[in-house]
Protein backbone atom coordinates (compact mmCIF):
# COMPACT_ATOMS: atom_id res chain seq x y z
CA UNK A 1 0.00 0.00 0.00
CA UNK A 2 1.25 3.46 -1.00
CA UNK A 3 2.56 6.28 1.76
CA UNK A 4 -0.59 8.22 0.08
CA UNK A 5 -3.06 5.67 0.78
CA UNK A 6 -2.61 6.87 4.54
CA UNK A 7 -2.18 10.98 4.14
CA UNK A 8 -4.56 13.38 5.18
CA UNK A 9 -6.25 15.62 2.16
CA UNK A 10 -8.31 18.01 1.58
CA UNK A 11 -10.96 15.57 -0.32
CA UNK A 12 -11.21 13.09 2.81
CA UNK A 13 -11.45 15.75 5.30
CA UNK A 14 -14.73 17.29 2.53
CA UNK A 15 -15.95 13.17 2.72
CA UNK A 16 -15.63 13.56 6.43
CA UNK A 17 -17.53 16.52 6.99
CA UNK A 18 -20.53 15.75 4.20
CA UNK A 19 -20.62 11.86 5.55
CA UNK A 20 -21.13 13.34 9.21
CA UNK A 21 -23.63 15.48 7.67
CA UNK A 22 -25.61 13.09 6.25
CA UNK A 23 -25.60 11.22 9.44
CA UNK A 24 -27.05 13.91 11.58
CA UNK A 25 -29.86 14.69 8.98
CA UNK A 26 -30.78 10.80 8.02
CA UNK A 27 -31.06 10.07 11.81
CA UNK A 28 -33.36 13.35 12.16
CA UNK A 29 -35.46 11.44 9.63
CA UNK A 30 -35.60 8.14 11.62
CA UNK A 31 -36.49 9.80 14.74
CA UNK A 32 -40.24 10.06 13.72
CA UNK A 33 -40.28 6.53 12.41
CA UNK A 34 -39.15 5.00 15.78
CA UNK A 35 -42.14 4.07 18.62
CA UNK A 36 -43.18 7.00 20.51
CA UNK A 37 -40.71 7.31 23.88
CA UNK A 38 -37.62 5.61 22.49
CA UNK A 39 -34.58 7.40 24.45
CA UNK A 40 -32.08 8.26 21.66
CA UNK A 41 -29.61 9.37 23.78
CA UNK A 42 -26.51 10.20 21.62
CA UNK A 43 -27.96 9.09 18.69
CA UNK A 44 -27.25 11.81 16.14
CA UNK A 45 -23.57 12.61 17.26
CA UNK A 46 -22.96 8.64 16.87
CA UNK A 47 -24.10 8.77 13.70
CA UNK A 48 -22.29 11.89 12.70
CA UNK A 49 -19.40 10.53 14.30
CA UNK A 50 -19.51 7.59 12.26
CA UNK A 51 -20.34 9.57 9.07
CA UNK A 52 -17.06 11.54 9.97
CA UNK A 53 -15.00 8.20 10.09
CA UNK A 54 -16.36 6.70 7.21
CA UNK A 55 -15.85 9.58 4.95
CA UNK A 56 -12.65 9.77 5.91
CA UNK A 57 -11.50 6.20 5.53
CA UNK A 58 -13.63 4.82 3.22
CA UNK A 59 -14.95 7.53 0.33
CA UNK A 60 -12.09 9.95 0.77
CA UNK A 61 -9.53 7.43 0.08
CA UNK A 62 -10.72 6.45 -2.91
CA UNK A 63 -11.58 9.78 -4.39
CA UNK A 64 -9.20 11.51 -7.48
CA UNK A 65 -9.23 8.45 -9.29
CA UNK A 66 -12.20 10.21 -11.63
CA UNK A 67 -16.02 10.83 -11.80
CA UNK A 68 -17.27 7.45 -12.02
CA UNK A 69 -15.45 5.87 -8.95
CA UNK A 70 -16.35 9.34 -7.01
CA UNK A 71 -19.89 8.13 -7.28
CA UNK A 72 -19.22 4.65 -6.28
CA UNK A 73 -17.00 5.82 -3.41
CA UNK A 74 -19.65 8.27 -2.15
CA UNK A 75 -22.32 5.51 -3.14
CA UNK A 76 -20.01 2.85 -0.73
CA UNK A 77 -19.61 5.58 2.42
CA UNK A 78 -23.51 5.67 2.26
CA UNK A 79 -23.67 2.01 2.71
CA UNK A 80 -20.86 1.55 5.03
CA UNK A 81 -22.13 4.74 7.40
CA UNK A 82 -25.60 2.35 7.49
CA UNK A 83 -24.01 -0.68 8.11
CA UNK A 84 -21.54 0.51 11.02
CA UNK A 85 -24.67 2.55 12.26
CA UNK A 86 -26.80 -0.74 12.68
CA UNK A 87 -23.99 -2.23 13.99
CA UNK A 88 -22.71 0.09 16.72
CA UNK A 89 -26.93 0.50 17.78
CA UNK A 90 -27.55 -2.77 17.76
CA UNK A 91 -24.42 -3.68 19.84
CA UNK A 92 -25.29 -0.87 22.08
CA UNK A 93 -28.89 -2.22 22.51
CA UNK A 94 -27.85 -5.82 23.23
CA UNK A 95 -24.99 -5.11 26.11
CA UNK A 96 -28.35 -3.11 27.60
CA UNK A 97 -30.17 -5.73 27.62
CA UNK A 98 -26.88 -7.99 28.75
CA UNK A 99 -26.30 -5.54 31.91
CA UNK A 100 -29.74 -6.42 32.89
CA UNK A 101 -28.81 -10.19 32.48
CA UNK A 102 -31.68 -11.04 29.95
CA UNK A 103 -29.35 -13.68 28.35
CA UNK A 104 -28.43 -17.22 28.77
CA UNK A 105 -25.46 -16.92 26.84
CA UNK A 106 -22.76 -15.21 24.33
CA UNK A 107 -24.89 -16.85 21.47
CA UNK A 108 -28.50 -15.87 22.46
CA UNK A 109 -26.96 -12.32 22.73
CA UNK A 110 -25.49 -12.37 19.17
CA UNK A 111 -28.67 -13.38 18.28
CA UNK A 112 -30.43 -10.89 19.90
CA UNK A 113 -28.11 -8.10 18.47
CA UNK A 114 -28.84 -9.44 14.98
CA UNK A 115 -32.70 -9.25 15.89
CA UNK A 116 -32.27 -6.55 16.52
CA UNK A 117 -30.34 -5.00 13.50
CA UNK A 118 -32.92 -6.42 11.55
CA UNK A 119 -35.62 -4.21 12.91
CA UNK A 120 -33.39 -1.27 12.97
CA UNK A 121 -32.79 -2.18 9.13
CA UNK A 122 -36.55 -2.08 8.49
CA UNK A 123 -37.00 1.19 9.89
CA UNK A 124 -34.57 2.43 7.40
CA UNK A 125 -36.72 1.18 4.60
CA UNK A 126 -38.71 4.42 4.87
CA UNK A 127 -38.53 5.99 1.24
CA UNK A 128 -37.22 9.72 2.60
CA UNK A 129 -34.57 8.00 4.42
CA UNK A 130 -33.63 6.06 1.29
CA UNK A 131 -33.33 9.04 -0.95
CA UNK A 132 -31.53 10.81 1.56
CA UNK A 133 -28.78 8.20 1.49
CA UNK A 134 -28.34 7.36 -1.97
CA UNK A 135 -28.58 11.17 -2.72
CA UNK A 136 -26.14 12.27 0.28
CA UNK A 137 -23.69 9.28 -1.15
CA UNK A 138 -24.01 10.81 -4.53
CA UNK A 139 -23.72 14.19 -3.69
CA UNK A 140 -20.45 13.45 -1.08
CA UNK A 141 -19.04 11.76 -3.88
CA UNK A 142 -19.05 13.93 -6.92
CA UNK A 143 -18.30 16.90 -4.48
CA UNK A 144 -15.43 14.87 -3.14
CA UNK A 145 -14.24 13.96 -6.53
CA UNK A 146 -14.64 17.76 -7.56
CA UNK A 147 -12.48 18.79 -4.04
CA UNK A 148 -10.15 15.95 -4.67
CA UNK A 149 -9.02 17.04 -8.44
CA UNK A 150 -8.93 20.87 -7.39
CA UNK A 151 -6.92 20.20 -4.30
CA UNK A 152 -5.02 16.76 -4.85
Amino acid sequence: MPLTDNMPTFARLVAGVLLGALGWWVSDLIRPLMPEGTDFGLFNYVNAGLGILVGWRVTGKRLGRGVANGLSAGLTGAAALVFWGLVVHSLTQMLGLALESRFSGFMQAINAMLRIMTEYAFVLTDVQVIIALVGGGIATGLIGEWVARRWP
